[in-house]
């Protein structure tokens, strides 16, 4: 499930966006990248998130994951061989995403 192809529908000074970028970094997933224009939304972006119609959004073998926190979640249980990004204790991955959230 890992293999294949993996896009990214992002904008660059979007910090929900660097955290998906960070996540494809830490875990040594090619990918390819695309930016948007936030005031003339792509097709491809509309498309792939019509409910929010926002960033990021992470296309693997063309299945769209909306929502950065999601996005590093499926990275991380997808490319899984690799080091984990979220720690293996239930408690501890429930404050990772309390605090994941608080900043948000």
């Amino acid at each position: 499930m890992a293999n294949g192809k993996v896009v990214l529908l992002d904008s660059w000074p979007s910090a929900f966006g660097m955290r998906a970028r960070i996540a494809l970094a830490e875990k040594g997933v090619q990918y390819e990248y695309k930016e948007e224009n936030l005031l003339h939304k792509s097709d491809l972006l509309l498309k792939s998130n019509p409910i929010h119609k926002k960033i990021p959004v992470l296309l693997h073998n063309g299945k769209p994951i909306c929502e950065s926190l999601n996005i590093v979640l499926y990275i991380d249980e997808t490319w899984s061989d690799k080091y984990p990004l979220m720690p293996q204790d239930p408690y501890d991955r429930a404050q990772t995403r309390f605090w994941a959230d608080y900043v948000d």
